[in-house]
């Protein structure tokens, strides 16, 4: 635990009683703290309450000896309206922060020169923020990893000079995090997602930019529209400094589209840094890494081998790291070859976005999709199609899919995940194809028939255990 001494005496409101949030409660509790917390939920309050925390209705508390809010990110900030939590404490002239928010102003208040590496992006800054820890770890680093992924912040150690922490931050994080400032930040990609609760595009891309902003040393990615964008403003922003005014920080692009003559590019496998003026210098090569499957793989090693190399760690040890990650599950998981046929489990897929990188990394699939659709469907995949040797549609997006997909693919209608595996399994075995895979990549939420790609993803990891039994 981060006991958040900075807030020591002082009361705060938080709403939201879910796993970050009791973690923060008791973070700042134990750091002398007093918390009014609060759940619409009355089993989350009732959670809290066996644990000790002070459980209050913030529609009904004196606001004036409130001093912040902290909210939980899952809560609405803004759009598509805020959340009655935070318009009462905006009413009252209240600040509306996060986690992440009390973590760094701890680390500010007991070591500031503590490492703090941020990772965002739409897409695999999961998988990255797992990659750079193990590459940190493998080079003999303590490292702590959470934030968006598994431990929530104010749940691990606290910070220390000789302690790193390498946290996955999301759009909401960030949204509630005002003083955001880290030692690293990293931006993977920016494509549309949760516009629901960021109103455009623009307003997400903006949110994402604030990890760039506020680090010593940044990286973006230039292969999108808007990353381009932000790294060409960080660039600007240190190519201005002055003495008087010095740069925010150090800043490096990173491509796996083209070679990059300053920051961080593929050059074929191996991934290369090259800094205009100096030698190149090549941090490592995901070539044949069955963990790092595809260009977008290739795009989190370049991002999680440039952080390593920012931190000195040597390109062996970044090899080593590289070489040893062992993947993440429901992201692009090799489950195993029941009958010859390799089943992948990339559950995490919730959007066409990330499913698009998986349909790439494979020259032909039977691809099963479905579950609750997001905007725009899977139209934007229509020109990988010609991978798709059948596709076996579930969930409420099936006569959607089924639309898009009528006359470019074959298909069926399979309702449930459970016939979509047999009947995948069946075609896969009786086809003639010399590679044969499964490819479990939704691009749909999984709220109609799980509780979370979690879930889901583990169903599927029994249905092909299962097969080889």
């Amino acid at each position: 635990m981060t006991p958040v001494t900075v807030c020591a005496g002082k009361t705060l409101a938080l709403f939201g009683l879910g796993g970050s949030g009791l973690a923060t409660a008791q973070a700042l509790v134990a750091g002398g703290a007093r918390v009014l917390a609060w759940d619409d939920a009355p089993a989350a309050r009732q959670g809290a309450s066996d644990l000790g925390i002070e459980v209050a209705d913030l529609r009904t508390v004196d606001w004036s000896s409130v001093s912040s809010l902290v909210l939980s990110p899952g809560v609405p900030l803004t759009h598509p309206e805020p959340h009655w939590s935070a318009a009462r404490a905006r009413a009252a002239g209240i600040e509306v922060i996060g986690d992440i928010e009390l973590f760094c102003r701890e680390r500010a208040g007991i070591s500031p020169a503590s490492p703090l590496v941020a990772i965002t992006g739409t897409n695999g800054k999961s998988t990255t923020t797992a990659l750079a820890s193990h590459i940190l770890r493998t080079a003999g680093w303590d490292v702590q990893m959470g934030g968006n992924i598994g431990t929530a912040i104010l749940a691990l150690a606290s910070p220390a000079p000789d302690r790193a922490h390498v946290i996955e931050v999301s759009s909401y994080q960030i949204d509630l995090a005002p003083s955001l400032h880290v030692s690293i930040g990293a931006l993977l990609n920016v494509t549309p997602d949760h516009l629901d609760r960021h109103g455009s595009i623009e307003n997400y891309a903006a949110v994402k930019e604030r990890i760039v902003v506020g680090a010593e040393w940044s990286l973006a990615g230039v292969d999108d529209l808007y990353g381009s964008a932000i790294s060409e403003r960080a660039g600007r922003r240190e190519a201005e400094a002055t003495p008087a005014r010095p740069p925010p920080g150090r800043h490096y692009p990173v491509s796996v589209e083209r070679r990059l003559d300053h920051g961080i590019s593929l050059d074929g496998t191996r991934i290369v840094l090259r800094i205009e003026g100096s030698p190149h210098r090549i941090l490592g090569d995901v070539g044949g890494l069955t963990a790092l499957r595809g260009r977008h793989n290739a795009q989190n090693g370049c991002f999680a081998a440039g952080i390593a190399a920012l931190l000195a760690v040597s390109s062996t040890d970044i090899q080593l790291g590289l070489a040893s990650f062992p993947g993440l599950p429901h992201r692009m998981e090799e489950i195993g070859r029941p009958h010859g046929t390799l089943f992948i489990n990339d559950s995490k897929a919730t959007n066409a976005e990330s499913t698009e990188k998986a349909l790439l990394s494979f020259s032909r699939v039977f691809w099963i999709l479905g579950g609750k659709p997001k905007d725009g469907g899977i139209a934007g995949l229509k020109p990988h199609f010609p991978r798709i040797e059948r596709a076996y549609l579930i969930g409420q997006a099936t006569e959607d899919f089924a639309a898009t997909l009528e006359g470019r693919a074959s298909y069926e209608r399979c309702g449930t995940l459970e016939t979509a595996v047999a009947q995948a399994a069946a075609d896969a075995r009786a086809s003639d194809l010399s590679e044969k895979v499964v490819l479990f990549s939704p691009a749909c939420a999984s709220f109609d028939q799980f509780k979370n790609f979690e879930e889901r993803g583990d169903r599927f990891r029994a249905l092909v255990r299962a097969l080889e039994s």
